[in-house]
């Protein structure tokens, strides 16, 4: 089966002849932050291989918002997709597991990354979603849906200021920074104290990973970078700037035109 043309005029270089492993990490962008500019989320779509894929939103890191799902509902309609969701804190799905293994995508929201990881916990999503991750469904977020899926991350759960969090699901090795422009200070610490080096990415960038492997860095907007953060041979931290592929920029009503 051949991919469809990437309707950000980009084509993923690669074949899905065979269940893959994929995790894709945005440090910001998509629909919630760049409505008018979907090539993030066509990335996304373009992964599956397939020409309608189903999309599952889990909001749980915002509350489940119900603006935030609609708006997540707008985005993914527009793109051809079929979109669903799955809300915890008002639950109406009784069999998860059967619901996310349906998926071709499951995208997980922004939000507050410790609430998060113990909800999952409690529902037992941690173990369903590293199965259908297993089984194929291409995994996606940003923010606290991108540093879930690693070991470690920076997060503002307990606060305006950030912290560290080392209870990832670790489907990813290593510590993952999304808005690494506001955070690389608080980023850059934390791995000076220990935490496990990792990535950086600045909005508008995403990591797309097959198996345990980074594929390939992609951007949706000019001048954004991903950074390799680690401490040197001499104790210092440094960061070694990731160059993204970039995306060309799609208007809404030009991806649905080729969907």
């Amino acid at each position: 089966m051949t991919l469809p043309r990437h309707r950000s005029g980009y084509l993923p270089a690669f074949r899905m002849a065979a269940p893959q492993r994929q995790v894709i990490a945005l440090g910001g962008g998509g629909f919630t932050e760049e409505p008018d500019n979907p090539a993030l989320d066509s990335y996304i779509l373009e992964a599956t291989g397939r020409d309608s894929p189903r999309v599952c939103f889990l909001p749980t890191a915002g509350g489940d918002n119900a603006s935030y799902t609609v708006k997540f509902y707008k985005a993914f309609g527009e793109l051809g997709a079929r979109p669903s969701h799955l809300q915890l804190f008002h639950r109406t799905v009784e069999d998860v597991r059967a619901f996310l293994l349906s998926q071709d995508v499951i995208y997980v929201g922004g939000g507050n990354t410790a609430g998060l990881l113990a909800v999952w916990r409690v529902h037992g999503l941690d173990a369903v979603l590293r199965e259908a991750w297993e089984r194929g469904v291409v995994l996606a977020g940003l923010c606290a849906g991108s540093q879930c899926w690693f070991q470690a991350g920076v997060t503002a759960s307990w606060g305006p200021r950030m912290a560290p969090i080392h209870d990832g699901l670790a489907l990813l090795h290593g510590s993952n920074c999304p808005h690494y422009e506001l955070r690389r200070e608080s980023y850059m610490g934390f791995v000076r104290g220990g935490m496990a080096p990792g990535i950086g990415c600045e909005d508008g960038v995403a990591l797309h990973y097959v198996g345990a492997a980074l594929h390939r860095v992609v951007s949706s907007r000019p001048g954004r970078m991903a950074y390799r953060v680690e401490v040197g041979e001499d104790g210092e931290v440094a960061e070694h700037p990731i160059e993204p592929t970039p995306l060309t920029p799609t208007p809404v009503a030009e991806a649905v035109l080729a969907s």
